[in-house]
């Protein structure tokens, strides 16, 4: 099977192309290189069933001409990461939504397959327990372009499912809460990876406000084989679906567990989220998915323990500061 895979150069979809290709399919690599990087895939790209093509999603002519040549597509480009959601919010909402809107109508004229990669942002400050795929999405004043991204891929899912109704395009959504592992960069924001490099050099490990915000954190292998899980299983088509460990940490925990792991002498600074993201920044105080959906259509059942995740994430980050 040939697969196209967008952002396959990020950190997931690196992970992605890896497995495709170690199942015997052929993969078309479409990534920007905007947050993605050769880094991620070199050790893939002399496979011959591997081929990469620097292209932005948005040129429709050559995601025209790339989408007849697959047999499946798992579209995982966007913009994402907190801080640069906060800093390029355009970017994001144009990314965000014309590029998938591009991806589904090819999709939909091609009669092909389609992943959707979408997020717990979606939620927004829904501050239930268990968050369930049918759950309502609470989110703050549109002033607040903290939540530009949540909206942006609430578009994704809603052209999703009206291209379904409509057309009759088969696609499945999967929303990420917080995937990690090797390859994932700290510079927009995400945490492991932040914690894990200050700690491997002595640094200070920076938690916003008093860290008690709770999160759950899933292992990159784990995630991918649910999206390839997903889109195995006739019976998604359609469907919306949490990925996600249900194993929660709060955040002054996770840069404790860190710095005990590397043996770090780091201190902990607690800042305020205004001296990060400027006045009015909003999050939310806990995020923990329910995930008996995926577990009854597919079997889902996360591998890979945060312990075991963070020291592989370890490992990782010492081999490259020693190259």
């Amino acid at each position: 099977m040939k697969c196209l895979v967008t952002g396959g150069a990020g950190f997931i979809g690196s992970h992605l192309c890896e497995k495709l290709l170690e199942m015997g399919n052929a993969v078309l690599c479409v990534d920007q290189l905007y947050t993605g990087s050769l880094e991620n895939i070199g050790h893939i790209r002399k496979n011959k069933n591997f081929e990469f093509i620097q292209e932005n999603i948005m040129n429709y002519r050559a995601l025209e001409r790339l989408t007849a040549k697959c047999d499946i597509i798992f579209h995982l480009a966007a913009a994402v990461g907190v801080k640069l959601i906060v800093d390029d919010p355009v970017g994001t909402l144009t990314t965000n939504v014309r590029g998938t809107e591009i991806l589904l109508d090819l999709a939909n004229y091609n009669k092909k397959k389609i992943f959707i990669a979408s997020t717990s942002e979606i939620y927004g400050k829904n501050y239930k327990k268990g968050l369930e795929e049918n759950d309502d999405r609470i989110l703050g004043s549109t002033n607040r372009l903290r939540w530009s991204y949540s909206t942006s891929k609430a578009v994704d899912e809603y052209l999703a499912f009206a291209y379904h109704q409509e057309k009759g395009l088969e696609f499945v959504i999967g929303r990420f809460f917080n995937t990690i592992g090797p390859r994932q960069t700290g510079e927009y924001g995400m945490v492991v990876p932040r914690f894990v490099k200050a700690a491997l050099t002595n640094r200070p490990l920076t938690v916003y406000e008093d860290g008690s915000q709770v999160r759950t954190f899933t292992y990159v292998t784990d995630a991918v084989d649910a999206v390839i899980g997903l889109m195995d299983e006739g019976k998604c088509i359609g469907e919306v679906f949490n990925i996600g460990s249900t194993e929660p940490i709060t955040i002054l925990d996770l840069a404790k567990k860190i710095i005990d792991l590397t043996g770090s002498s780091s201190e902990i600074q607690l800042t305020p989220y205004e001296k990060v993201y400027g006045s009015g920044f909003e999050d939310m105080k806990e995020r923990i998915p329910n995930i008996d959906k995926i577990k009854r259509f597919i079997n889902y059942q996360p591998k890979v323990s945060l312990e075991e995740s963070l020291s592989n994430i370890i490992q990782f980050y010492k081999a490259k500061l020693k190259t």
